[in-house]
């Protein structure tokens, strides 16, 4: 690996085994940029930072991407539903980082998608309305799109969707955006950080600042698995904690007025052979008209989402059958056969939006009018917080962020370094050039693992081989029909550092959410895999499997039949 900033770190192994190295490195000389947030913007900070030639750190209070960033509907997508909004500039914007994603930053991860936009007689706008704005998004999008939208006649739309609700179907547009996994692309966004000399670490809370002068240049940490502090030298720190901005501005001033406005999104997982959708679809709530998706994800379908004001603690945020009962209506009124109800749920996740909460439409009545654009926000002591933002969009809000920093290394320390200029936009991710190679795996593997395991981790692969040889088990599917291997819990272990079992379940792997057990059925399989990769001894073992467990209880209590 190679230093971005400052001398070369020892070669260390990105696993849980490392964390106390890393955080030891992390402390050992100032770092120029502290990063408190490990979700796609805070992943997307490092590597901007590091590229420009930055000393920097990042830390996260959970898991990577365990908030927002994994509870998306994993979209890349230029926000066509935003045009209604007005927000030209944010689709634009959004349309640029899209097709740099697509085509040279992350193809292995971000794939186009054909979604299907249905008119019916009593929708607020017609079919013409749906054609014009699509004409207006592929302008946008400077006709750089995967294809040109189409409209399609009543009939070619349920040739297509035959399973759709007829009765007042006028006709559908037909365009294109992409989809991602969300979890992932968080991942290998902090992956590259790492590769290019950023010290990354998981499960590390932030506790309190210190300041000289007026100005934060200490902050001590503390690690939630070993429960031991330390304190780092930052010169200048980012908040990108996502709904957590506020928590963190408030250990820097407890009088910091909010700058956050957190929505709640509900995504629900749904058998595709129920739902009877055969791609993607954009549908409308019957109750407030709200347009929400309808996505074919394998062996299931994933529907949201749902938008209402939240004031709870993150920690804490839950999908609710109030949400679970919204989206059904949705996919039962758009797809009248499927009569789904609350035992047909797979799973369910709840996210939490960190919109900005000032500006012209930030308090707006209805959360789903609220600006998706983001904010900078300097504090006295000069923390640099960040809020709003879209998945998409992330690339280029490091930009902007990273710049404030070089801004302010300059204003405030005297920086006289010459930075380079950003080259985030023309340096794939690491996976990015898919070879497809399996040579390295003593026995080859069916084409479609092959399939499967370069979508994932793209020309990683390649690096990552020797994990799955030896035992023929580690070849075979965890918890099938799914495609995930059993290996690839000690890639996630061994090289992702999976900290404990949520980790693998819910992140690097999609067993959690696609499985109807929702991974409780495979947790002491997983448990063993990871046991093994990390040396757990029989207790930690013992109490991963009933920390998991329990979290799924706590999960679907909220909407459960009972």
């Amino acid at each position: 690996m190679t230093s971005g900033a400052g001398p070369a770190r020892p070669q260390l192994e990105f696993s849980s085994r490392s964390r106390s190295s890393i955080l030891a490195e992390i402390a050992r000389a100032p770092l120029d940029l502290l990063v408190i947030g490990g979700g796609i913007n805070g992943a997307g900070i490092a590597r901007e930072a590091i590229l420009r030639g930055l000393r920097v750190g990042l830390v996260d209070k959970g898991d990577f991407a365990s908030g927002t960033s994994s509870r998306s509907s994993r979209l890349i997508h230029g926000g066509f539903r935003y045009l209604e909004l007005g927000d030209l500039r944010l689709v634009f914007s959004a349309c640029q980082e899209r097709d740099l994603l697509r085509r040279r930053l992350a193809p292995h991860l971000v794939r186009p998608v054909p979604f299907l936009f249905p008119v019916y007689h009593s929708d607020r706008r017609g079919l013409a309305a749906v054609i014009v704005g699509l004409w207006l998004y592929d302008l946008l999008a400077a006709f750089r799109n995967i294809k040109r939208h189409k409209r399609l006649s009543r009939l070619a739309t349920l040739e297509l969707e035959p399973k759709l609700r007829a009765e007042g179907l006028q006709g559908a547009g037909y365009y294109y955006d992409c989809w991602t996994d969300d979890a992932r692309l968080t991942l290998e966004t902090l992956l590259s950080a790492w590769s290019e000399g950023a010290l990354v670490c998981n499960y590390v809370v932030v506790s309190g600042f210190h300041r000289r002068g007026g100005r934060i240049d200490r902050v001590t940490l503390r690690d939630v698995v070993r429960d031991e502090l330390l304190e780092v030298q930052a010169r200048v720190v980012v908040n990108a904690a996502g709904p957590w901005v506020d928590t963190v501005r408030t250990l820097d001033d407890p009088n910091a007025m909010p700058v956050v406005r957190r929505t709640k999104g509900v995504h629900a997982v749904l058998p595709r052979n129920r739902v009877g959708n055969h791609g993607a679809v954009v549908v409308r709530s019957p109750s407030d008209g709200r347009v929400m998706f309808v996505i074919p994800w394998g062996d299931q379908t994933l529907v949201g989402t749902t938008d209402t004001d939240y004031d709870g603690s993150p920690d804490t945020v839950r999908a609710e059958r109030a949400d679970i009962d919204y989206l059904l209506d949705a996919v039962n009124h758009c797809f009248p056969e499927a009569r789904l109800d609350v035992d047909d749920v797979v799973s369910a996740y709840a996210g939490l939006r960190p919109l900005v909460a000032s500006g012209a439409r930030a308090n707006a009545g209805e959360p789903s009018m609220a600006s998706r654009e983001e904010a900078i926000i300097v504090s006295p002591s000069g923390l640099i917080s960040l809020a709003g933002g879209k998945l998409t969009t992330y690339r280029r809000i490091a930009v902007s962020v990273v710049e404030k920093v070089i801004s302010e290394l300059r204003r405030r320390e005297g920086d006289r370094r010459r930075f380079p200029r950003s080259r985030s936009n023309a340096k794939p991710l690491l996976g990015a050039k898919v070879t497809g190679s399996t040579q390295r795996l003593a026995v080859p593997l069916a084409a479609s693992d092959q399939e499967h395991l370069t979508g994932r981790y793209g020309s990683r692969i390649a690096d990552l081989m020797g994990l799955l040889e030896g035992r023929q088990t580690l070849r075979e599917p965890l918890a099938p029909p799914a495609a995930d291997l059993r290996g690839e819990v000690r890639i996630a272990a061994k090289t992702e550092m999976a900290v404990c079992v949520e980790d693998v379940l819910r992140r690097r792997l999609h067993v959690g959410l696609k499985n109807p057990s929702q991974g409780v059925d495979v947790v002491a399989d997983v448990v063993g895999l990871m046991g093994e990769a990390l040396g757990w001894d029989d207790d930690r073992r013992k109490a991963e499997e009933a920390a998991y467990r329990s979290e799924v209880v706590e999960e679907r209590r909220g909407w459960e039949r009972r």
